[in-house]
């Protein structure tokens, strides 16, 4: 039997690095770890305990290109506040979906990077 801890990192391919970085590390101020001298070019990022691997790879089969769609494969970040993500987001000028009372049992911020991945922010109801 296997024991699961925890999920170490998603990996996300991206079309541009540079474009990437500055989304995840300038607007949504993730701060970047020190990545290994691997053949490709990337970035590794910490999201609490875990990790966020930023792969370039322009000509990647899984890109998406289409608008926020949340049965789609995305990535949950659970974050303090509804409100102050909702704040800094529109601050930022980045388009989201909010969803502040979900049936979930928490509530719902979608938004997309800029190669289209999907991006879910949770937060308690009431915060």
């Amino acid at each position: 039997m296997i024991e699961y801890l925890n999920i170490h990192h998603v990996s996300l391919a991206v079309r541009d690095l540079t474009k990437a970085k500055q989304f995840y590390k300038e607007i949504l101020q993730l701060p970047e770890l020190t990545r290994p001298p691997f053949q490709s070019n990337g970035a590794w990022y910490a999201i609490g305990d875990q990790q966020l691997h930023l792969i370039e790879c322009p000509e990647g089969e899984a890109l998406r290109k289409g608008p926020i769609h949340t049965q789609d494969s995305h990535f949950a970040v659970w974050v303090k506040s509804y409100r102050d993500t909702i704040d800094w987001l529109e601050q930022s000028g980045i388009p989201y979906e909010a969803r502040p009372e979900s049936v979930a049992g928490f509530t719902q911020i979608y938004i997309l990077d800029v190669d289209h991945h999907i991006i879910e922010f949770d937060a308690p109801y009431g915060s």
